[in-house]
């Protein structure tokens, strides 16, 4: 198993005396990209808050690899349309970036050909990209994605998954990812969470699509939107880990 990243355990929080979190559990190692699903008011963002250290939580414990550089992609970006604001400026308002540093990571998300236009003038799809870019600007060991591919449209979604996974393979970081997209997204992850204020299910995808808490969450059509295509030659078990099978021992009645 990679380095621990995080590790959230028995999170409870609450608003205005509504439970928000009842005992939750979280963690991301190194070089792993989990992906946190759930209805709207299944406390994920909260969740999310607490990752980031925004939220203390109620009770439970919140650990975090000493050190630990994160870079964050929120949900969405509003900014004033008469504010005179370029995506280089933007992206300058990281610490210690030149226009080099941000060429560079525009580069790395495939998104360079915008770096002197308006912030608001990009598309969903290449501001998405610039706010990846963004997160990628503090080198992060984990990479926390708030509805990456909000606004972006179906074959804008499946490239900007794959892109994620290479980005992955590139900086050996873990990532964390909040998202509805049941359709891509089970096959753009090695673990999946399942939120309903408490973690109804967990584990690799292909268990967790059979699982009847995330039918149950989700409805019957879920688990054909939720086919997470994976060609191998091994075994899972209950917690997604690779069987390691045993070797054939040939005996007296063996047939081959």
């Amino acid at each position: 198993m990679n380095e621990a990243l995080i590790r959230l355990d028995d999170i409870h929080v609450r608003f205005a005396n509504q439970a928000v979190l009842e005992g939750a559990q979280l963690q991301v190692h190194r070089g792993e990209i989990v992906t946190l699903i759930g209805p709207n008011g299944a406390g994920k963002t909260t969740l999310v808050r607490a990752v980031l250290g925004l939220l203390k939580p109620d009770s439970g414990t919140v650990w975090r690899k000493p050190k630990l550089r994160v870079g964050y992609m929120p949900q969405k970006l509003n900014v004033d349309p008469t504010l005179p604001l370029s995506v280089l400026r933007f992206l300058r308002l990281v610490p210690g970036v030149d226009r080099a540093a941000a060429l560079a990571a525009l580069k790395e998300v495939g998104a360079e050909h915008v770096i002197d236009s308006p912030l608001q003038s990009v598309s969903g799809g290449e501001m998405q990209r610039v706010m990846l870019a963004r997160a990628l600007l503090r080198e992060p060991e984990l990479l926390v994605l708030d509805e990456p591919v909000q606004g972006v449209d179906v074959a804008g979604q499946a490239e900007l998954y794959r892109l994620i996974g290479r980005l992955r393979e590139r900086y050996g970081c873990g990532v964390l990812m909040v998202s509805h997209d049941l359709h891509l997204v089970m096959s753009a992850t090695d673990q999946v969470v399942c939120l309903n204020r408490h973690v109804c299910c967990s584990g690799h995808p292909e268990q967790v699509s059979a699982d009847p808490a995330f039918v149950e969450l989700f409805g019957q059509d879920a688990r054909s939107l939720a086919v997470y295509h994976h060609q191998h030659d091994h075994s899972h078990d209950l917690h997604g880990s690779v069987v390691t099978a045993k070797p054939h021992i040939h005996g007296p009645n063996c047939k081959h």
